[in-house]
C-alpha cells in the first residue's frame, strides 16, 4: 500500500471491525485518526479495552465524539486534513432496530450525512463506508449480487444502510466525491460483538446454559472472518471509483454510476448452515451445546450468500478463512487472558 502523508480517519474505531482495521493500518505504517462515541449498546468495557490497545501507539489519535455532532466532526477534519475516510460507525443490530428505531436514524442517517458533508468540504479523495448484507432483505435470488436491486429491506437497520448507499450516490453525483460502499456479510472473530450469535453461543456453552437456535436451525449465513474483511477494506482504500462512462440510464446498474460511486459485497463467498457453525463452535470448545429451537425472529432472513467476483476482480482478493479456522481463532481469544481481563472489569 502507498503510504499517505495524511492520516486515515476511521469512525467506529472502538467497535469490532474499526478496532481491527485501525490496528492493521497502524501496523502498515499509516497514521489513524479514530472517532467513536463509545455508546452503551453493548458492554463499554469491551470497547474501552479495544481502545486501550490502540491508544499510545505511534500515529494514533482519538476523538470521543458522536457523529451527530456536525461541528465536532468538521473540527476533526479541519485539524487532521484526511484524504481517505472509512466510516464504520453505526447503530448496529438488526433485531434491536425492530423495537428501538430512533437511534438508527440519529446515528446511521444523521451521522452519515455529517461524514458526507465533512468529506465534501475537506477534499477527501475516497470515502469507504460500511453497508450491510441486510440490504438484500426479501431478495431470494442467490448468490446476492450488487447488480440486482436491493429495495425490500426487512428491518429499519437494513433500510438505513440502503439509505446510506443512496446518500453516497447523491454526493458522488453532485460533488464528485468518490464513495465505495461495502456490503458486509456477518463478520465474526476475536474481539467480536457480544450481541452476535457466536459470542452469545460461546458464553452460554461456557456457563452450561442452553443456546437459542432461531428458525429451528434452518438458517444459512455467509460468515466472514474479520481479518478477511479488513484485508478487503485496506485494498479497497487504494481503489477509489472513477465512474463508468458506459453506465446505461435505461438499464441502470445499482452498483455503479457515471459518477465516482461503487458498491461491493464483502463476504466469504459461500453460505454456511447455522448448525455447521454451531458444530464448529462445539468442536473448538470441546463441549456439546444444549439447543432450544426457536421460531424466526422479526427482521431476520433465512439465508445470505455473497457474490464476491467484483471485489476479487478489483483488488485481487477473496476471503479464504474457513469457518473452522475462524471459530477456533475466536475461541482462542475468548479463552485468553485478554478477554478474561475485560470480563473481570
Amino acid at each position: 500500500m502507498t503510504v499517505s502523508a495524511h492520516p486515515i480517519v476511521v469512525t467506529g474505531v472502538a467497535g469490532f471491525i474499526g478496532f481491527h482495521l485501525a490496528r492493521r493500518l497502524l501496523d502498515d505504517g499509516h497514521s489513524v485518526v479514530g472517532i467513536d462515541n463509545v455508546n452503551t449498546y453493548y458492554d463499554v468495557r469491551l470497547k474501552e479495552a479495544r481502545l486501550a490497545r490502540l491508544e499510545g501507539r505511534e500515529g494514533f489519535s482519538f476523538h470521543r465524539l458522536d457523529l451527530e455532532d456536525a461541528a465536532g466532526v468538521n473540527r476533526v477534519f479541519e485539524t487532521h486534513a484526511p484524504r481517505r475516510v472509512v466510516n464504520l460507525a453505526a447503530q448496529a443490530g438488526v433485531r434491536h432496530s425492530v423495537n428501538h428505531p430512533q437511534p438508527y436514524i440519529h446515528s446511521n442517517i444523521t451521522g452519515f450525512l455529517n461524514i458526507l458533508e465533512a468529506c465534501r468540504h475537506h477534499a477527501v479523495e475516497h470515502l469507504v463506508y460500511a453497508s450491510s448484507s441486510s440490504v438484500y432483505g426479501a431478495n431470494g435470488a442467490f448468490p446476492f449480487t450488487e447488480h440486482a436491486p436491493a429495495d425490500h429491506p426487512l428491518s429499519l437497520y437494513a433500510a438505513t444502510k440502503r439509505a446510506n448507499e443512496l446518500m453516497a450516490h447523491a454526493y458522488s453525483h453532485l460533488y464528485g466525491l468518490p464513495t465505495t460502499g461495502t456490503r458486509l456479510f456477518t463478520v465474526y472473530g476475536p474481539w467480536g460483538r457480544p450481541d452476535m450469535a457466536l459470542f452469545l453461543f460461546a458464553e452460554a456453552i461456557a456457563a452450561g446454559r442452553p443456546i437459542q437456535v432461531f428458525n429451528r436451525g434452518d438458517m444459512e449465513r455467509d460468515f466472514t472472518y474479520v481479518d478477511d474483511v479488513v484485508e478487503s477494506l485496506v485494498r479497497l482504500l487504494d481503489h477509489p471509483p472513477a465512474g463508468d462512462p458506459d453506465w446505461d440510464a435505461t438499464e441502470p446498474d445499482p452498483a455503479r454510476s457515471r459518477g465516482p460511486f461503487a458498491v461491493y459485497n464483502v463476504g466469504r463467498g459461500g453460505p454456511c448452515p447455522l448448525m455447521d457453525y454451531i458444530a464448529a463452535l462445539e468442536k473448538a470448545m470441546g463441549r456439546t451445546a444444549e439447543k432450544i429451537l426457536m421460531p424466526m425472529q422479526p427482521g431476520d432472513v433465512r439465508k445470505t450468500w455473497a457474490d464476491t467476483r467484483d471485489l476479487e476482480a478489483l483488488v485481487g482478493y477473496r476471503p479464504q478463512t474457513t469457518i473452522e479456522e475462524g471459530v477456533a481463532a475466536f475461541i482462542d481469544w475468548y479463552q485468553s487472558e485478554d478477554w478474561a481481563a475485560v470480563a473481570r472489569g
